[in-house]
């Protein structure tokens, strides 16, 4: 694990070297959305009895800008690293797939988790949130951020050109944080569109995160908890076998 601070700190320092577009940009996107769909639905739309529908926006907007960066700091440096033939100064000191992964891994969630908190303090200004159970908010902050940024490992890895991670993110990525529940409740979808949610690990991430904030959900947090916690367990897994391979990495 010698190399694993010195990668983790490269790839931390390369997005904040850019920070006004790796977060301050995020933060600025997410602010237009809740002004735009607040705007709109605020007097239309009710899924909590207790909560309007701008502070019912917040935390998804929080979870969706967390998980979107998480992704796309990990899967951007490799990608990067790749095209550019850097990733072999990455790949020539004897540091191990394990120490490799988590500098990733930690550095993405790093990248997600200061987007996330930008999101926060800027739409704390439009909307009272509760933080009535802090740990579940930091609970599937901490997992849907790492099970993102693995995911952005995996794209890294297996793409060899920006067009094909371009097609991995509008594809699998985006459908999966905007169908997830963080613009509306899935109970105001038919019931065959609720049981396709079910399906959707992202709508796990996001209805226990913002349980976290209100209390109150569409499904139980610790269900929610096991589902994201399964889902992280098994994409280390295939991540972590990518790289003792050394799948599209060595020759």
């Amino acid at each position: 694990m010698s190399g694993f601070p010195t990668l983790f700190y490269k790839e931390v320092l390369r997005f904040w070297k850019v920070g006004f577009q790796t977060v301050a940009a995020p933060v600025i996107t997410a602010l237009l959305y809740l002004l735009i769909f607040s705007h709109v639905l605020e007097s239309r739309v009710h899924v909590y009895e207790t909560v309007s529908y701008t502070a019912f926006l917040v935390p998804g907007l929080v979870m969706m800008s967390l998980l979107q960066n998480a992704f796309a700091n990990s899967s951007s440096s490799l990608i990067q690293s790749k095209v550019t033939g850097s990733i072999i100064f990455v790949l020539l000191p004897p540091i191990s797939y394990r120490a490799f992964y988590l500098a990733y891994v930690l550095a993405a969630l790093v990248r997600g988790l200061s987007v996330g908190a930008g999101v926060l303090l800027a739409t704390l200004w439009f909307a009272p949130l509760q933080f009535a159970e802090p740990l579940w908010i930091l609970a599937f902050a901490l997992l849907g951020g790492s099970i993102l940024a693995s995911l952005g490992v995996i794209a890294g890895i297996w793409a060899d050109k920006f067009d094909q991670l371009a097609a991995f993110q509008n594809f699998l990525i985006m459908p999966l944080t905007f169908l997830s529940g963080v613009f509306y409740s899935i109970h105001s979808l038919p019931p065959f569109w609720q049981q396709v949610s079910h399906w959707n690990p992202v709508f796990y991430m996001i209805d226990g995160f913002r349980h976290g904030f209100f209390g109150v959900s569409d499904v139980s947090p610790w269900q929610s908890l096991v589902i994201v916690a399964t889902c992280l367990v098994l994409l280390s897994m295939l991540t972590l076998g990518m790289l003792k391979r050394g799948y599209k990495l060595r020759a």
